[in-house]
C-alpha cells in the first residue's frame, strides 16, 4: 500500500498533479492523506509518496518525484526513451517557465501577495508571452509527447489551472486558441474531472477569495510568507539550507522584474545607431568558365582553382558522361546478349511522380541507387539502371485541376474529359522533364535511352494486356461492395492509402473544405422509441450524422434484457421508418447497452450484419460527401456539418442520452488528408489470395531477399492475410478500364445490372470486346452495345508491372530476354506494400518469374526534428537548392508557387523561418550524395540536418587540397609504375599507408556487399582525413625536403611518390560511387599508368578489390597506434603549456628494449608528427632531466616534454593557480548538488550521470593543473 500527502487546498496545483497522476496509476492501493506527513518521514513538503509499510516504506518528495513514480505506473511518461526526455522538459518547462509566472499574476488576484500593479502587468504580459509559444508549439499537436496524455500534459495543465480560473479572459482565449482547445480537452479527462471537478473559466480577471475543500489551511502565499519567517505554515522551522534556496529564488525574480523594467524604459528612448555587423567569410565560389559544347570533354589542363567550389567541378561532366555512353549497358561491348563472366546487374528506379520536384526523400534514393549502380558497373558488370516516370493518377489530376481553376477558373467538368487530358498532357510536356533534370543533376548514372513514363503507348499496351489477361482468368473481377471513399478527390482509394490516426479521446481534426476543426473521438449515447411503446433502446456511436441511415437496432441473442423486444420495431425521430430489432452474434453484450445502431450501407462491419438479416442498404452520401436521401432539414448538408444538426435535433426532441470521450480510430486518406468514409460503390477488385500467398512463399524460400530482414514479419503478415486490391479510380487521368458493360437488344437476354460481371466484357478495342459479346451470349455482333467503364486504373496497377512493362512485355524483345528478372530492388520501406508485394505478385502472375532477387529497404529521410516531409510543414527541401544553395526568401517564394492553402502557406514559412534563418548554403553534389548515404543505416528513419551536409562540403575541399599538395609533390615529371605492387623498399610511413589503403578497400567492398552505407562513407572519410592527410603527408613532409640530398634521399622520395600515387589513383577510385564529379575531376589531374590502354573514366574504372589491394598488416597497423599514441601525448602536453610555434626536446621513458628499438624504428614520425625537436628514447635505468612536463602514453612509454628555458615560468604558475581556484568551485557546486537529500529522487538518472561524469573529468583536470603546477615549482 502507498501513502499520498497532499494539501486539501483547492488550488494546490502541485497536489493537483500528484492526484491527477494516481489517477493513472494502475493500482488501486494508494491511500491519499490530505494533511502534512510525519515528522519521522524527515519530509518537508507535499506531496510526499510513501512507498510500502506507512512511515518505513521509501519515501519521495516533491510534485515532479511522486508524479513521475506514479504516472511511470500507468505508462504515461513516453512510449521510449526519447519520448521520456521530452516529457520530462516539459516538466521543466512547467516547474521553471509557467509556474513562477502564473503565481505572480494570481497570487495579488488571491490575496496572498501585496499587489504591485506594475510587476502584476508585466508578469501578465510575461505569461502571455509564455503561452503564446506553447500556442505554436500546439498548433499541429492533441497531445503534448505522443498521441495521448503523458505527464507532460497533467503538470502543464495543472500549472495552468489558476490563470484559466482567474486571469485568462475570453478574448486571451481567444488568441490562444490551440492552448485553450488543448487545455479543455485535458481538462475534461476522465482522470482530471474525478480530481479538478467541473473548472469554470475566467470571465473578468479580478480579486477572488478561494474556498476550501476541507480543513482550514494556510493558504500557498500565506505558507510562503510565513517562510520567510523561517518556518512553514503547518510544520517545524525551516533548514538553513531550505531558507538560502529560497532567498535564492526571492533574489532571482527582483532581478527577472529589473531586467523587464530595464527593457521596457529602452523601448522609450531614441534607437541608437547600430554597429555594421560583421560579415561572415563567405565559401569560395569559382566558376568553369572554359567554353566547353556540350557532350564534349572539360578542360583538365588548366590549373585547378584555389579551393575546392562544387559550381566549377560539377560543370560540363555529366553530359560527357552522356555522350559516351558511359550509363548504358551497351558500352564496352559489342551486343548485351553476349555472355559477361562477371555477370549483369540490372535495377529499375522506383518511378517519381511527374507532379512536380523531387525532396531528400527521393535524393536518397537516388543517392543510394546510383552508387550501387556505379559500384556494379566498376566491378565490370553489364549494368543498367533503367529510368522512368510515373503517371500519378489523383496527385497530377489535382494539380492540374487547382491550376485550372486558379488560371482560367474552369473545372475538369467544364472542359470535358478529352480536352482535360489534354491539358494534363501540356502540362507534363512543360513540367515533367524537371524530374529528369534533377536526376542528372544528383549525378545519376542512368540510360536515358531507356527513359519510360508509364502513360507511354509501350507501357499502355502492357497495362492494357495484364488486365484483359488477368480479367479473362477471373483474377480481376466487379463487385458493389463498401470502399474507401475520399469525398475531396471524389474517388475510392485502397486499403494502404488509408492511415489510421489512433485518438486517445475528444480531438479535434483539420478536415479540407471545412474552416473549423471537426470534433473526433466521443462517443454519443441517443435513444430510439420502441413502436407502439413507451420503452426505448439506448445505443452509441462516434457518427452521430450516419444514424440517418439506420435500418435496424442489433442486440445479442442472449442477451436478457432485450428478449421481450423480438418481433418488435423501433421508429427513427427524422422520417416514419420502421427498424427491426434483430438479433446477431457480433453484438458485444458488455459494451455500453448492448444494443447497436445498424447502418448497412456506411459502416464495414454493419454492412455483413445487413447482409444477414437481409436489411435495407440506404446510402446517405453522395460522391463530394453531401447528403442525399435524408429528411429535411439534413437534405443537402455536408456531412460534418450535419453531424451538429443532428445532434441538436435528438436534443431538441429528448432522445439525446449522454455524450463521453471514447479512444477510437479514425481513418484518414494518405494523400488528400480527408475522412475516409465507407461507401457503397460498383468497382473493380483483384484476388490477391493466391498472389499472395505465391509472393510469400517465394521469402519464405529464399528465393526473394528482403533485407534488412527486420521487415520480414510486416511481410508475411500483410502477405497471409491480404485483401483483395481495389484497382478502380473514379478519375479521367490514368489507364482507362478496358472493360465494357454489354447491353443486348434481344428479348431473349435479360438486362444485366452494373455489378454483375456477366455483363462486363474486356478487350483491346472495342471490336474485339463486341465479338467476345456475342460469343457469350449467343447472339449476332450487331445486336451488342457497349459502354466502356469511364474509371481508370489504380497508378499502382501500371508501377506494378513496371519492371518487365519497360521492356516491351508481352512482346519478346531482346531486353526482356537479358534484363528479365532483374538484380535488385531498392526503395524506402513505407512503400514496401503499396510497390514492392505488388510487383512480386504480379511479376510472378503474369511472367511466372520473380521480379528481382533482392529487394534493399532503405530508411525514411525525416527532417531534423523527426517529422516526415510534408509540404504543408514547409519542410520539404529540393536537393538542387542543398546543392546550389538558396536564401529564405527564395525558399518562401517557392511556396508561393506551390498549390498549398494560404493558411498552410503561412504555417510552412514560418517552419522555414526557424529551420533555415539565413537560408541553406552551397553544398554541392557530392556532398549531399555522401551525406546521405552517411545518415544511411538499415531500418532506422534519418533525421537529416540540412546544415549537417555543410560538413562534408568541407571533406570535398580537404580532398582537394590533398590532392593539389601531392600533384605538386609528384611534379611534373612523375610516372606511375605500370602496376600498384610493392618493391621491397618502402619506409615504415609507406607499410602504413597501403596497410590502411588496403583495410579501406576491405571495408568499402564488404560494406557495398552488406548495403551497409555508414559502413564505406566511414573507410573513405578516415582513410583520406585521418589516415592520408593528418598522417601519412605530414610524416612523408621531411622525405621530400630531403629528397636531393643524395642518391639513397631520392630513391626514398621516388618510392614515396609511387605509394602516394596509389593512394591517390585508389582513394578517388573508391569515393567515386558516392563522390562521382570531385572524383573524376582531381582523377583526370592524375597521370596514367598505362595511358594508352587506361578508361577514358573514372566511371568506368575498375573498383578497387582485395585481391589488388592485399596489404593489410596487423603488426604494421599495432605499431603505429602506438606510434600515435604518443604522437597525441607529445600534442596534448604541448597544448596544456601552451607551445604554439616553440620544439621542444621529447625524452620517451620506454619498458623494454623492445619498446626502445620501436621509438628508434619510428623516431623521425613522432618527431615529424609531434613538432618535436628531437626524440630520446629512454631505458628504466635512464634518468630523465629536470624541467619536464610528464604524461602517459601507454602502460608502455611516458612522454617526457622539455620546458625549461622554453616558457615563462612565474606566468604560467599564475594562470595554473587561476585555473585551479575556477574548477574547485565548479566541484563544489557539483558535491552540494549531489549532496542534496532528494536529489536521487529528484533529478532523472541521465542527468544524474552527466553531474558525475562532470565532476569526475573537473577532478581529472584538477590533478593535472596540480601536476603541472608542481612541474613548474622544480623549474622555479
Amino acid at each position: 500500500m502507498a501513502t499520498l500527502y497532499v494539501s486539501s487546498h483547492p488550488d494546490d496545483f502541485k497536489s493537483l498533479l500528484a492526484l491527477i497522476a494516481a489517477e493513472v496509476c494502475p493500482t488501486s492501493r494508494v491511500q491519499t492523506i490530505m494533511e502534512d506527513p510525519p515528522a519521522s518521514l524527515n519530509a518537508r513538503s507535499r506531496p510526499t509518496l510513501v512507498l510500502g509499510a506507512k512511515e518505513g516504506g521509501s519515501v519521495l518528495c516533491g510534485a515532479s518525484a511522486v508524479a513521475w513514480y506514479l504516472a511511470s505506473q500507468g505508462r504515461r511518461v513516453g512510449a521510449d526513451v526519447k519520448q521520456q526526455s521530452q516529457v520530462w522538459q516539459w516538466l521543466s518547462f512547467a516547474d521553471n517557465e509557467l509556474t513562477p509566472v502564473s503565481c505572480a499574476v494570481v497570487f495579488p488576484l488571491m490575496g496572498m501577495m501585496v499587489v504591485d500593479k506594475k510587476l502584476q502587468q508585466s508578469s501578465r504580459a510575461e505569461l502571455l508571452r509564455v503561452l503564446k509559444v506553447l500556442d505554436r508549439t500546439l498548433e499541429s499537436r492533441t497531445f503534448l509527447v505522443g498521441e495521448s496524455v503523458t505527464l507532460a500534459d497533467m503538470a502543464v495543465a495543472t500549472a495552468l489551472v489558476l490563470p484559466f480560473k482567474y486571469v485568462l479572459e475570453p478574448s486571451d482565449r481567444e488568441a490562444l486558441t490551440n492552448v485553450t482547445r488543448w487545455f479543455t480537452s485535458c481538462i475534461n479527462q476522465p482522470q482530471f474531472l474525478k480530481v479538478l471537478g467541473k473548472i469554470p473559466l475566467c470571465e473578468k480577471m479580478l480579486p477572488v477569495t478561494p474556498k476550501t475543500n476541507g480543513a482550514p489551511e494556510a493558504s500557498p502565499p500565506a505558507a510562503a510568507a510565513a517562510a520567510e519567517a523561517g518556518t512553514t505554515a503547518n510544520g517545524p522551522p525551516k533548514t538553513e539550507a531550505q531558507l538560502k534556496k529560497e532567498a535564492k529564488k526571492r533574489e532571482k525574480l527582483e532581478k527577472f522584474q529589473q531586467k523587464k523594467e530595464m527593457e521596457a524604459k529602452k523601448k522609450t528612448l531614441p534607437p541608437s545607431e547600430k554597429k555594421p555587423k560583421v560579415e561572415k567569410k563567405e565559401l569560395g565560389v569559382t566558376k568553369y568558365n572554359i567554353l566547353t559544347p556540350s557532350g564534349e570533354k572539360k578542360d583538365v589542363i588548366s590549373a585547378l582553382p584555389d579551393s575546392y567550389s562544387p559550381q566549377y567541378v560539377e560543370a560540363a561532366w555529366y553530359p560527357w558522361w552522356e555522350k559516351q555512353g558511359f550509363f548504358k549497358p551497351e558500352y564496352g561491348r559489342q551486343s548485351i546478349s553476349e555472355q559477361n563472366p562477371r555477370g549483369i546487374f540490372m535495377m529499375c528506379i522506383p518511378p517519381p511522380n511527374v507532379t512536380g520536384s523531387l525532396h531528400l526523400g527521393h535524393a536518397l534514393t537516388n543517392a543510394i541507387q546510383d552508387c550501387l549502380t556505379r559500384w556494379h558497373r566498376m566491378r565490370g558488370e553489364t549494368t543498367l539502371w533503367n529510368p522512368g516516370c510515373d503517371h500519378a493518377g489523383i496527385a497530377t489530376q489535382v494539380v492540374v485541376e487547382k491550376k485550372l481553376m486558379r488560371e482560367r477558373g474552369m473545372s475538369r467538368h467544364d472542359l470535358g474529359r478529352e480536352n482535360f487530358i489534354q491539358e494534363v498532357w501540356k502540362w507534363k510536356n512543360e513540367k515533367g522533364d524537371r524530374i529528369y533534370h534533377q536526376l542528372k543533376k544528383l549525378g545519376s548514372s542512368l540510360d536515358w535511352d531507356r527513359a519510360c513514363f508509364t502513360m507511354d503507348p509501350k507501357l499502355s499496351y502492357a497495362v492494357q494486356e495484364a488486365f484483359i489477361r488477368m480479367h479473362d482468368e477471373g483474377v480481376i473481377y466487379r463487385s458493389k461492395r463498401l470502399v474507401n471513399w475520399s469525398c475531396t478527390l471524389n474517388s475510392a482509394i485502397s486499403d494502404i492509402e488509408v492511415d489510421k490516426r489512433e485518438l486517445t479521446g475528444r480531438t479535434l481534426l483539420p478536415v479540407p473544405g471545412y474552416k473549423e476543426k471537426v470534433e473526433f473521438g466521443v462517443l454519443v449515447s441517443f435513444a430510439y422509441k420502441v413502436d407502439g411503446s413507451d420503452e426505448e433502446v439506448t445505443v452509441a456511436t462516434t457518427r452521430i450524422e450516419t444514424m440517418l441511415g439506420d435500418t435496424a437496432v442489433a442486440v445479442h441473442p442472449a442477451d436478457p434484457r432485450y428478449q421481450h423486444l423480438r418481433g418488435k420495431m423501433v421508429v427513427h425521430p427524422f422520417c416514419d421508418r420502421k427498424m427491426q430489432i434483430v438479433f446477431d452474434d457480433f453484438v458485444d453484450m458488455s459494451f455500453g447497452t448492448g444494443a447497436v445502431k445498424i447502418t448497412p450501407a456506411h459502416d464495414h462491419n454493419d454492412y455483413e450484419v445487413g447482409e444477414r438479416h437481409n436489411l435495407a442498404f440506404i446510402n446517405i452520401l453522395d460522391e463530394n460527401g453531401l447528403l442525399i436521401n435524408v429528411p429535411p432539414p439534413f437534405l443537402g448538408m455536408k456531412r460534418f456539418e450535419a453531424r451538429k444538426a443532428v445532434l441538436q435535433a435528438l436534443k431538441d426532441r429528448g432522445q439525446f442520452k449522454e455524450i463521453k470521450d471514447n479512444p477510437m480510430v479514425v481513418p484518414v486518406c494518405s494523400r488528400s488528408k480527408d475522412i475516409v468514409e465507407p461507401l457503397l460503390k460498383p468497382q473493380w477488385y483483384v484476388n490477391c489470395r493466391d498472389m499472395g500467398k505465391q509472393a510469400a512463399d517465394a521469402v519464405r524460400e529464399g528465393r526473394l531477399k528482403i533485407i534488412p530482414d527486420h521487415h520480414l514479419k510486416t511481410w508475411f503478415n500483410w502477405m497471409d492475410n491480404i485483401r483483395d486490391w481495389c484497382i478502380s479510380r473514379q478519375l479521367w487521368w490514368g489507364h482507362r478500364i478496358p472493360a465494357y458493360f454489354i447491353t443486348v437488344n434481344d428479348p431473349s437476354v435479360t438486362p444485366g445490372e452494373d455489378m454483375d460481371g456477366q455483363y462486363w466484357v474486356s478487350g483491346r478495342s472495342e471490336e474485339e470486346a463486341r465479338e467476345k459479346a456475342a460469343k457469350r451470349f449467343s447472339v449476332s455482333a450487331e445486336k451488342v452495345t457497349l459502354r466502356q467503364d469511364d474509371d481508370v486504373l489504380d497508378t499502382w496497377f501500371s508501377s506494378g508491372i513496371f519492371p518487365f512493362s519497360i521492356f516491351g512485355w508481352p512482346n519478346e524483345t531482346q531486353d526482356l530476354n537479358v534484363f528479365y528478372p532483374g538484380t535488385l530492388l531498392e526503395t524506402g520501406h513505407d512503400i514496401l506494400f503499396f510497390w514492392v508485394a505488388r510487383m512480386v505478385m504480379m511479376g510472378l502472375k503474369l511472367t511466372g518469374k520473380l521480379p528481382f532477387k533482392e529487394v534493399y529497404l532503405h530508411a525514411v529521410v525525416r527532417d531534423a526534428h523527426g517529422r516526415k516531409m510534408s509540404k504543408s510543414l514547409g519542410n520539404v527541401i529540393d536537393p538542387l537548392d542543398v546543392i546550389t544553395g538558396i536564401s529564405l526568401e527564395g525558399l518562401h517564394d517557392q511556396l508561393m508557387d506551390s498549390n498549398l492553402d494560404p493558411v498552410e502557406v503561412e504555417k510552412a514559412r514560418q517552419g522555414q523561418k526557424s529551420d533555415y534563418p539565413n537560408g541553406i548554403p552551397e553544398c554541392g553534389t557530392d556532398a549531399l550524395r555522401f551525406a546521405l548515404c552517411a545518415y544511411t543505416s538499415q531500418g532506422r528513419d534519418i533525421n537529416l540536418d540540412v546544415n549537417r551536409i555543410l560538413g562534408y562540403r568541407h571533406f570535398c575541399n580537404k580532398l582537394w587540397n590533398a590532392v593539389k599538395f601531392a600533384m605538386k609533390t609528384l611534379g611534373e615529371t612523375f610516372v606511375p609504375a605500370e602496376k600498384a605492387q610493392l618493391c621491397g623498399e618502402e619506409s615504415v610511413s609507406d607499410r602504413w599507408i597501403l596497410s590502411r589503403l588496403s583495410a579501406a578497400v576491405a571495408l568499402c567492398d564488404n560494406g557495398f556487399k552488406a548495403y551497409d552505407f555508414p559502413a564505406i562513407t566511414t573507410a573513405i572519410y578516415n582513410f583520406w582525413l585521418y589516415e592520408l592527410c593528418d598522417v601519412y603527408l605530414e610524416s612523408v613532409k621531411p622525405v621530400f625536403s630531403k629528397a636531393e640530398d643524395d642518391a639513397a634521399s631520392q630513391r626514398q622520395a621516388l618510392v614515396c611518390r609511387q605509394t602516394l600515387y596509389t593512394c591517390l589513383d585508389v582513394g578517388l577510385r573508391l569515393a567515386s560511387p558516392m563522390m562521382p564529379f570531385v572524383t573524376e575531376e582531381l582523377f583526370q589531374r592524375l597521370p596514367r599508368r598505362r595511358p594508352q590502354n587506361d578508361p577514358p573514366s573514372i566511371c568506368v574504372t575498375s573498383y578497387p578489390d582485395t585481391k589488388e589491394f592485399c596489404w593489410h598488416s596487423e603488426e604494421v597497423d599495432r605499431d603505429m597506434e602506438f606510434v600515435m599514441s604518443v604522437v597525441k601525448t607529445v600534442r596534448s602536453l604541448r597544448a596544456d603549456y601552451n607551445l604554439t610555434k616553440t620544439r621542444a626536446d621529447c625524452y620517451l621513458q620506454c619498458t623494454d628494449s623492445a619498446v626502445v628499438s620501436l621509438v628508434q624504428k619510428y623516431s623521425l614520425q613522432i618527431q615529424t608528427l609531434s613538432y618535436s625537436q628531437a626524440v630520446i628514447p629512454l631505458t628504466g635505468n635512464q634518468q630523465v632531466p629536470e624541467g619536464c612536463a610528464v604524461a602517459i602514453a601507454s602502460d608502455r612509454c611516458t612522454v617526457n616534454l622539455m620546458l625549461k628555458g622554453l616558457i615563462d615560468v612565474e606566468k604560467e604558475v599564475t594562470k595554473l593557480i587561476t585555473k585551479k581556484g575556477d574548477l574547485e568551485k565548479q566541484m563544489e557546486k557539483l558535491r552540494e548538488k549531489l549532496a542534496k537529500s532528494d536529489y536521487r529522487e529528484k533529478v532523472p538518472v541521465k542527468v544524474q550521470e552527466q553531474d558525475t561524469e562532470k565532476l569526475r573529468q573537473n577532478q581529472t583536470e584538477l590533478e593535472k593543473v596540480q601536476e603541472a603546477m608542481e612541474n613548474f615549482r622544480k623549474m622555479m
